[in-house]
């Protein structure tokens, strides 16, 4: 193996370890995110009863449960916010790593000398490289629509 080819298999293997990485950090935040709703939905449906059942309250008090229920509301809606953006990390990732498999197939068929290359190397090269862009084209949208929402948000 001459040095670029381990250099290259080395690159590989640490982006790959590090989208591994990465991709097990957003299914643990994940997994957060939907033990925090459960949890916001428990109080939530806490204070509505109480809201509900209270009539005779102080108005002070149900002013307190309302700005509660507020609360909880804006908090949910935050950490959907933030799920969505994480599903979007997912996608990505997973086109990062397509385009990773097909970048390294297309390698192999490029590094074959051409007087080597049958008619079908050549047609599963030609494939190779248009899957290769479909992909490269589906990422460019994620970032776009990530670009889009961010602008939205400000």
């Amino acid at each position: 193996f001459p040095t670029w080819k381990r250099t290259l298999a080395r690159r590989t293997r640490e982006s790959q370890m590090k989208r591994f990485c990465r991709a097990q950090a957003i299914q643990r935040r994940l997994e957060e995110i939907e033990v925090t709703f459960r949890e916001l939905e428990q109080q939530g449906t806490k204070l509505e009863k109480l809201l509900r059942d209270e009539n005779d309250s102080l108005a002070d008090q149900h002013t307190q449960w309302t700005n509660q229920l507020l609360y909880l509301v804006q908090k949910k809606n935050n950490l959907m916010t933030e799920e969505s953006d994480l599903m979007i990390a997912v996608q990505e990732l997973k086109l990062e790593e397509q385009q990773c498999q097909l970048d390294e197939k297309l390698r192999s068929y490029m590094n074959k000398e051409d007087a080597l290359k049958t008619p079908e190397d050549e047609k599963a090269e030609q494939e190779i490289l248009k899957q290769l862009v479909e992909v490269v084209n589906k990422r460019n949208i994620l970032i776009q629509l990530q670009e889009e929402k961010r602008l939205s948000e400000l």
